[in-house]
């Protein structure tokens, strides 16, 4: 059976966010279960680590939400069906889910999709674009929570048979793994970032945007710094604005305004992130808006770190609160400086067995081998 289960990917782009990396270790893991494996997407900077001779890439330009090139993809998609005689189509976005929607209906084949995130829509043009997400034959979620967004949201699409189930996203735990990172390393990365290790560091890991929570962030270091009257620690916010240069403009702006310049670094990028955690202390995830899932949180996890984040989307379901990390009420300035106080202050001893607690509850819920397991399960039995 598993040698006539030859899975198409459809993604926009490969970069390193969770879909991506999600896309990237299915389409590894099923050449080692005698699958054929395919991926379609526009480019990425995971492309140079795809294993060509496990994976067929094929570019086409799916990240375009252009309805003619929408329509021209769905075209050559059921060429690149038929060709390789694909049995399922997999789609992780929606403007390529829309030429797999056309695609996979006129060849017959089975369609899946992965609900990565909410979507948000603000009327109902914008709600039918989303819908596509739930017109295949096998719906994914990616938390609890994005499960019921979608019950909530998209029910009357769902009234027909389908499979509707969620599959948790997985992380390497090899890759995060402190044990493997060397003290070598770790001072060379201090060093290009200039800080000293005799402070704790904070770390603040996610690409600038607004609802990601860096205001909320400086704001609470801020009443922190107030509260113990001096410099505990270093923060390190560590993300790319991806054009936003405004909004860093913004937050580099509120760190000088309350003095917090010798206290906060904004660091642009880091090719190791399991290295970046491994140096720090603490880990904030600060969203002011629910996470789809919660990477960081499940990665500073696997790291062993204490994780502190907003009590909102699928950090409830990846954190234990007060065993594997700490939740704070999102949005609440005081809330957050509090949570940063108590964990600054905390002893090591403590601070370690949350952190071995965090592992454990990674390697038991979060792994990627887990994730892949359970999508390969489910594929197969899509074609029984």
């Amino acid at each position: 059976m598993s040698s006539n289960i030859k899975v198409l990917q459809v993604i926009p782009k490969l970069g390193y966010g969770g879909a991506e990396t999600g896309c990237y270790d299915i389409a590894h893991y099923l050449p080692e279960n005698n699958c054929k494996s395919f991926i379609v997407t526009s480019g990425g900077e995971l492309i140079k680590f795809i294993d060509k001779e496990k994976v067929k890439l094929i570019r086409l330009p799916v990240h375009s939400k252009n309805p003619f090139l929408i329509f021209l993809n769905s075209i050559i998609l059921i060429g690149v069906i038929l060709f390789f005689n694909i049995t399922i189509v997999h789609a992780r976005s929606r403007a390529p889910a829309w030429s797999c929607l056309f695609a996979t209906k006129l060849t017959g084949r089975k369609f899946v999709t992965t609900f990565h995130g909410t979507y948000n829509f603000s009327g109902k043009l914008k709600k039918f674009y989303n819908s596509v997400m739930v017109r295949s034959d096998l719906i994914i979620a990616g938390s609890n929570f994005i499960f019921s967004h979608i019950k909530d949201n998209y029910s009357g699409y769902l009234k027909f048979k389908k499979k509707f189930l969620v599959i948790f996203r997985g992380i390497n735990i090899d890759y995060f793994d402190p044990s493997t990172k060397l003290d070598v390393d770790e001072n060379k990365l201090l060093q290009k970032w200039e800080i000293n290790k005799e402070k704790k560091i904070i770390l603040v890991p996610g690409r600038l945007t607004s609802w990601k929570g860096q205001e909320l962030l400086i704001e609470a270091i801020n009443l922190v710094k107030i509260e113990l009257g001096y410099e505990a620690f270093h923060v390190v916010i560590l993300g790319s604005d991806q054009g936003r240069s405004l909004y860093k403009k913004k937050l580099v702006r509120l760190t000088e305004q309350h003095r917090l310049t010798n206290q906060i670094k904004f660091i642009n990028h880091c090719k190791d992130m399991a290295l970046a955690y491994k140096i720090s202390d603490i880990v904030i995830s600060p969203s002011i808006e629910p996470e789809a899932f919660g990477r960081v949180a499940v990665e500073a996890q696997s790291m062993e770190k204490l994780i502190i984040a907003s009590n909102i989307g699928g950090s409830n379901e990846t954190i234990i609160n007060e065993k594997t990390g700490f939740l704070f009420k999102a949005g609440d300035v005081n809330a957050l400086s509090k949570k940063i106080i108590q964990a600054v202050t905390m002893d090591e001893m403590s601070i370690k067995l949350i952190g071995k607690e965090g592992r454990k509850n990674v390697i038991k819920k979060f792994n990627v081998e887990k994730m892949c397991f359970s999508t390969y399960s489910e594929y197969k039995r899509l074609l029984n």
